[in-house]
Parts: C-alpha cells; sequence; structure tokens
C-alpha cells in the first residue's frame, strides 16, 4: 500500500532510535496496569491467569496485527498519524471530518494524562524505601523540569534516549523471566480460553478490560512516529519491546499467583518482583523511562499540532524550530497549556492509582476513529469489501468492547479526559466552521480584467509610488482570481502605486513534505501571481521562500528586479520588496446567522490572542504592512432613512 520502500529499511541505529522515540508510553505501562487490574480487591487466581491472557492477547491483537502490522502500511508519503490518514482519505467524504476531529482532540487530551500517569507510577516506588516521602513535589519537580527543556530542543537529549529505553527493556525482561523461572505455570495464560473465561463468567470480569486496555494506549504513538523511525525500524524493534513487555507482565503475574488471596494495600507488582539491592537503581530507571516516555508524547502532541493547522483544524500559533533535525518542533502555547494540564492533573488526583481510572477512556475513541479511516483507506486502495468489512467489524468490535469497560470509568475522573477532549474538539471544530463561512463569503474577481488598471496605475506619476516589488499574500486558490479586497486595498483605500504587483497564493497540500511552486506571468515585468504548493508538515517561511522564486526568475531573464528609481538603477541597485497582509476583522454590518455568528464571534476572539498573519507566513516584520479589512459576511438590512427638511 505506502510506496516508500526505503521506509522497510531497518538498521542498529534507525533500531536504536525507534526504541528511544515511540515506545515510551506503551514500554512504561508495566509500572502501572497489573496494579490496575487488580485494585483493592483480594487477588485470585482466574483473575491473574485472565488478565495476563488478556494482555498478551490485546498486545497481539490490537498493537501487533492492527498497528505494527496492518495500519502502518497506510503511510502518507512516509508520514504516519491519524491527521496524516485523514488527509490520504479526507476528499473522498465531508464526513471524514468528524472522526479525524475526534480522533485528534482525544489523542491530545491523552497527552496531558499520560505524563502525570507515567512519571507518578515511577516516583512512587521510593515510598518502599521511604515510606514517608512526598511525591507529589517531586513528580511536579520532574514535569516542570521537562516542559521548561523543550525551549531548547531535545536533540541532545533524544541521543541517550535509545540506550536508555534498550536498558529499561532489558530490565524488563529479566526481572520477568526470574518470576517465570520460579512458577512456570503463569505461562498458562498464553491461551487464549483464560482470557475468555475472566470476561465471560467472572463476576464483573468485563469490565476489567479498562484496566487491560492500559497496557495498549502506546500503539497510536507507534503510527504517529512512522515518519521518524520508519516502517522497518518499527516492526523489528516491536518484536523485541514485545517479548520484553510479555515476559514482565508473565513475572508480575507469577508474583500475584503466590500472593493469591492477599490483598495489595497500595504494593505495586512491578517493584515487588526486583530484589531489594536493585529497587534503587530500579526506581531510577523507571523514573528516566517515564520522562522519555512523556517527552515522546509532548512531541507527538507538536507534530499533532503542527498537523492541524496546515489542515485548518487549529488556530495559527507560533511554532519554532530549535534545530535542523527533521521533526524537531517546539510549540510554546502547547507546551504550557500541556504543563498546566499534567500539573492539574497531579494535583487532583494526587496518586497513580486514581490517574489509571481516568486513564484511556480518550485514546479508545482515538482508535476508533483510526479504524474508521483505515477502513476508507483500505477501500480507497481497492482491498476486497469482504477483507475491508471484517477488518471493521473485528475492530470495532474490540474497541467496543475496550470503551465500553472504560465508560465505568467516567465518574472516577474518565470525565476528565472527556472534557479535556470535549474543548480541543470545540475549538477545532470552530476554526475549521469559521475557515469554511469566510471562504463561502469571500468575493473573487478576475485578475485579468484589473492588468489593464493596475498597468496605468504604475505608470501614473501623480501619485506617490509606494513600492517599487509589492506583494499582497491571496485566498484565492485559481491563478486567474484574486479576492475583491486586496483590488479594494490597491484602488481605493488608498491608490498604492508600484512597478510590478505580485500576488502570492499559499496551498498545503495532502502530502507531508511537498514544496513547488508556480508562476504564473500575467504582465510581463508588471502583474504576477506565485502560488506555493506546501506540504502539511513544511515550515510556511514564505519570505525566504519568495526570494528563491525571484532569484530563479532574475536567472531566466522572466523579471526585472532593478529600481526604477532612475538615481538607483543607474547604480543598479535592486528595487524594494514590500508585502502586505490583510487581516480581516468580523464587520459590525453583518446578519448572520445565530450559530454562524457565534462561531465567528469566537473566532475572531481566539484570533486575537494568537499569531498574527505575518509572523505566521515568516514574513520579515520591516517590509510587512498588515492592513485591517472588514470581514463583510452578511450585509445587514437595508437601512430606511427618512430625510425631514426644517
Amino acid at each position: 500500500m505506502g510506496s516508500h520502500k526505503h521506509l522497510d529499511k531497518a538498521s542498529a541505529a534507525g533500531l536504536l532510535v525507534a526504541l528511544g522515540i515511540i515506545y515510551g508510553d506503551i514500554g512504561t505501562s508495566p509500572l502501572y496496569v497489573m496494579q490496575a487490574v487488580i485494585g483493592t480487591n483480594k487477588i485470585t487466581n482466574d483473575v491473574v491467569y485472565g488478565a495476563v491472557s488478556c494482555i498478551f492477547w490485546t498486545l497481539t491483537l490490537q498493537t501487533t496485527i492492527k498497528y505494527v502490522i496492518l495500519i502502518l502500511r497506510a503511510d502518507n508519503k512516509g508520514e504516519g498519524g491519524i491527521l496524516a490518514l485523514f488527509a490520504l482519505v479526507r476528499r473522498r467524504a465531508a464526513w471524514l471530518t468528524v472522526p479525524a476531529i475526534i480522533g485528534a482532540s482525544t489523542l491530545l487530551a491523552d497527552g496531558i494524562i499520560t505524563p502525570p500517569i507515567s512519571v507518578s507510577s515511577a516516583v512512587e516506588g521510593l515510598r518502599i524505601l521511604y515510606p514517608d516521602i512526598q511525591t507529589i513535589p517531586i513528580v511536579i519537580g520532574i514535569l516542570t523540569l521537562l516542559f521548561i527543556i523543550q525551549v531548547f530542543g531535545t536533540t541532545i537529549v533524544g541521543r541517550a534516549f535509545g540506550p536508555v529505553m534498550m536498558i529499561w527493556f532489558l530490565m524488563l525482561a529479566v526481572l520477568g523471566v526470574a518470576q517465570v523461572i520460579d512458577h512456570p505455570e503463569i505461562m498458562k495464560s498464553l491461551s487464549p480460553v483464560y482470557a475468555y473465561r475472566l470476561l465471560a463468567n467472572h463476576h464483573g470480569g468485563f469490565w476489567m478490560l479498562g484496566a487491560v486496555f492500559l497496557c495498549t494506549t502506546g500503539a497510536e504513538a507507534l503510527y504517529s512516529d512512522l515518519g521518524h523511525c520508519g516502517r522497518g525500524n518499527i516492526r523489528i524493534s516491536w518484536v523485541f519491546v514485545k517479548t520484553c513487555l510479555i515476559l514482565n507482565y508473565f513475572g508480575q503475574g507469577a508474583w500475584l499467583i503466590v500472593h493469591s488471596g492477599d490483598l495489595l494495600n497500595g504494593r505495586k507488582p512491578f517493584y515487588e518482583i526486583m530484589p531489594d539491592w536493585w529497587l534503587l537503581p530500579g526506581i531510577g530507571i523507571a523514573t528516566t523511562a517515564a520522562i522519555i516516555a512523556s517527552q515522546a508524547l509532548i512531541s507527538g502532541s507538536f507534530t499533532l499540532i503542527s498537523e492541524a493547522i496546515r489542515l485548518n483544524f487549529w488556530p495559527k500559533v507560533r511554532l519554532v524550530y530549535p534545530s535542523d533535525q527533521k521533526g524537531q518542533l517546539y510549540v510554546p502555547s502547547v507546551n504550557w497549556l500541556l504543563w498546566a494540564g499534567c500539573i492539574g492533573i497531579v494535583l487532583y488526583f494526587k496518586e497513580s492509582s486514581h490517574m489509571e481510572a481516568a486513564y484511556g477512556l480518550a485514546i479508545t475513541l482515538t482508535m476508533i476513529m483510526t479504524t474508521i479511516l483505515m477502513s476508507v483507506y483500505l477501500y480507497v486502495k481497492r482491498v476486497s469489501k469482504s477483507i475491508v468489512i471484517v477488518f471493521l467489524v473485528i475492530y470495532l468490535a474490540i474497541e467496543g468492547s475496550f470503551l465500553a469497560a472504560n465508560l465505568l470509568k467516567f465518574t472516577h475522573g474518565g470525565w476528565v479526559s472527556l472534557v479535556l477532549a470535549t474543548v480541543i474538539g470545540l475549538v477545532i471544530t470552530v476554526w475549521l466552521k469559521a475557515y469554511y463561512i469566510k471562504m463561502r463569503l469571500t468575493e473573487f474577481e478576475s485578475l485579468e480584467k484589473y492588468i489593464g488598471p493596475l498597468k496605468e496605475l504604475s505608470n501614473d506619476i501623480s501619485i506617490p509610488k509606494y513600492s517599487t516589488h509589492l506583494i499582497f499574500m491571496s485566498n484565492a486558490s485559481r491563478e486567474s482570481e484574486i479576492e475583491n479586497k486586496i483590488i479594494y486595498s490597491i484602488f481605493y483605500k488608498r491608490p498604492k502605486r508600484a512597478d510590478i504587483y505580485w500576488f502570492v497564493h499559499v496551498e498545503t497540500t495532502d502530502e507531508p513534505y511537498t514544496m513547488d511552486y508556480h508562476v504564473n506571468t500575467l504582465a510581463e515585468d508588471d502583474v504576477i501571481k506565485v502560488t506555493f504548493r506546501l506540504g502539511f508538515r513544511i515550515e510556511q517561511r514564505i519570505n525566504l521562500f519568495f526570494r528563491k522564486v525571484v532569484e530563479d526568475m532574475v536567472l531566466n531573464k522572466e523579471v526585472d528586479i532593478t529600481s526604477r528609481y532612475e538615481s538607483l538603477s543607474r547604480q543598479n541597485i535592486t528595487g524594494d520588496f514590500r508585502f502586505i497582509v490583510l487581516e480581516r476583522y468580523l464587520s459590525l454590518e453583518n446578519n448572520l446567522p445565530f450559530m454562524e455568528e457565534l462561531i465567528m464571534k469566537i473566532y475572531f476572539g481566539i484570533k486575537s490572542i494568537t499569531t498574527s498573519e505575518d509572523k505566521w507566513f515568516g514574513l520579515d516584520s520591516s517590509s510587512v504592512k498588515v492592513e485591517k479589512v472588514p470581514l463583510v459576511l452578511t450585509p445587514s438590512e437595508k437601512i430606511r432613512m427618512k430625510r425631514v427638511y426644517s
């Protein structure tokens, strides 16, 4: 299905990078899964065998078959993730926007709860050695430091991620094997019969799926980081990762079997299988792995937001690229919102055992939405309808069961992640609806009919020259059209005389890394339209890109950029360039339906506190003029006034 053969290649370095980047969330799940399964109930053999069996088959069916084998095949020019998948299929049907919005918002909400639960679960191991230690300040300190270092980029730290996670997974395997050797009967859990008995026969067994699901919450990250690691590296490294995870879960199961009939009383099976002499280094490695897991979620959230912006799903917030490394991205507003969310989660829930009650509900919805979009993708790729239906039915049944079980968590804290997802979903919906309202009611005119008037204006020496080269940022996708607001700005607002008029349009493509441009010279050395086609992961540095276009055109003798001022022209000095960005505001002269008016008010309210258009396009502030123009969406009713004479 994916056409990028290089994605299937694997290398030792690539495998190490994959370990460091994508397995943080799923790799740290042994810290809390078995504790969540047992909860406050007595340990029983049926529950332990059944739960370990459920975990094994969940990792097999959900993570291995669905994500590693099937969904990784759906790459968008080498990139993965729910929005990359949406970009592949969105032109097929308008309704596909709904699963994309739900999937993206629940994935972002999950990114707020994963760092607190991972770090808290690791740090709480210190209580075994120091029973009275206060873990909340330590967790808050670690999370705060983690979000502060985002400002500097994570290139240097990232290099250490792979080796650390290798040590982590080897530790999981060794700890698990030590228990399994002593109690090999736990291997019976490989049989799906034990999973079936737990779900079908054990009282309340089905609802334990909510805790079991925590073992696969990081599966979506495998797909999101496809572009960073490559399909081959992910698939091969997953064999190692899954083996280590299964061994550790089986080891915890073996320890629980020995303690059948007891209560956990706050004990963590993960730390109980550690020898006493290894506890302190083990807690240190676990905390480091939890930090890496959090880092992966934060980086993933930044990438998701940058994609959402280019797909008109999110306000144009400031994006920072701390290094030249592909994928290195920092989004200040999102970073501090995530930090506030994470600290709020820690202060509200206090214990990782309480966070488990809220965790998993949002990400279940993400997985269901991915299943729906993947089914459409398979259909588009002309896969047999029967295979598509089988895929859809099986995974909707599995994930529907997980969702039903997770809904039990709603009153225990699950509502927190759903409220977060709802708020994020509302922002996305408002932004998208506002975009369509603007595009539907923006008036475009034929640029060709203004070529004559533009030439005349250019030669009219009675009007002071505004600039040698005047560049307007345009939303008109057709090369022959222009917004009437730009025409109004040139001829009516204040006549803007220039030697050459440039109109620049930026089109965001469904491919991630497209960097094309097309030049349409409507009148030589007078009117030129440039259309950039940029992928949804490309930084919009229009100042730089436009300069490159002009250099190419000068080289090809398509345009003369020498200053038209006589004294400067004799010196062969390049003419000045000036960008004009039209920033719209909602006109009072509107008679919109209530819902549309509300959407537009929220849209402009959010827009007023986000990045301005000129900064978003990467334009040099010294050569940019931002003009405010009213967005008259629907003119209000005609005013009937009567003239009176005294």
